[in-house]
């Protein structure tokens, strides 16, 4: 009697164990897999229905190995300190850049993520993706390698003079395409190319040669800050799917493929 006592004791035990970890958070609750990792969005859906994003933007969460998010959706960038325990996102004292964004419906989309963000979503890891859940939003997002410098086109996102960051006046499309020695430059009006050679990480540009037909307001403001981060040596780095080249001075570009 004392050994079907134990028996179904036991039986008991085990399913309390399996029942608490099926309900655990995916990565242990506490968040140590996201930490270093950077995830973009591959679904949204708000009240059980997708939800269209600013054409050509996605959601961008970055978990810093120093415990911070920094979160895009498509115009500014906001940042704080992070605590996922408990499966829960919680970030305090989130900021946000104060950018002009060049489109209405981009500033938002970052106010709308910036509401989900402070409203402590819940989130979870469903195999290689991130779950992060409010209350009427879902937003599925994978993670992301980082791009390399040469191949593909870098299109130029923003502009930099100093520490002023500004978004790309008229939507002018400025572009840099980087291959074997040789990078192909188009300021949004003229085009050209330049030869390169990267040493640690910082390019040297020379012999810049580009047509020198009259541009818009718009198109020669962007010409500019584009031919100055294109002049002599210049610092690069690649964050993700984003390029920053910045000169002597401090001023460049911001670019993402």
């Amino acid at each position: 009697m004392s050994n079907r006592i134990l028996l179904a004791a036991l039986v008991v035990s085990l399913l309390a164990v399996a029942s608490g970890c099926g309900n655990r958070p995916a990565g242990g609750g506490e968040g140590k897999d996201l930490r270093g990792k950077v995830f973009v969005s591959t679904s949204v859906t708000e009240q059980g229905k997708p939800r269209a994003l600013v054409e050509g933007t996605s959601i961008e969460l970055n978990f810093t190995d120093d415990g911070r998010l920094i979160a895009r959706a498509g115009c500014n960038m906001m940042q704080g300190p992070v605590s996922l325990g408990d499966g829960k996102l919680t970030v305090s004292d989130l900021s946000s850049t104060a950018m002009g964004c060049p489109n209405p419906d981009l500033h938002k989309q970052d106010e709308w993520l910036m509401k989900l963000l402070g409203a402590t979503p819940t989130w979870q890891l469903d195999g290689a993706n991130l779950v992060v859940t409010g209350s009427d939003t879902e937003i599925v997002l994978g993670t992301e390698a980082p791009a390399v410098l040469e191949g593909g086109t870098w299109t130029v996102d923003s502009l930099v003079n100093g520490d002023a960051v500004s978004s790309v006046p008229g939507a002018v499309a400025a572009t840099l395409a980087f291959m074997d020695g040789k990078v192909n430059v188009f300021t949004g009006c003229n085009s050209g190319s330049a030869s390169y050679e990267v040493n640690g990480q910082t390019i040297t540009f020379e012999s810049l040669l580009h047509t020198d037909k009259a541009c818009g307001p718009d198109e020669t403001l962007v010409e500019k800050a584009l031919l100055a981060a294109l002049n002599g040596q210049v610092t690069y780095k690649i964050d993700r799917q984003k390029l920053s080249l910045t000169n002597t001075k401090g001023d460049g570009v911001h670019l993402k493929k």
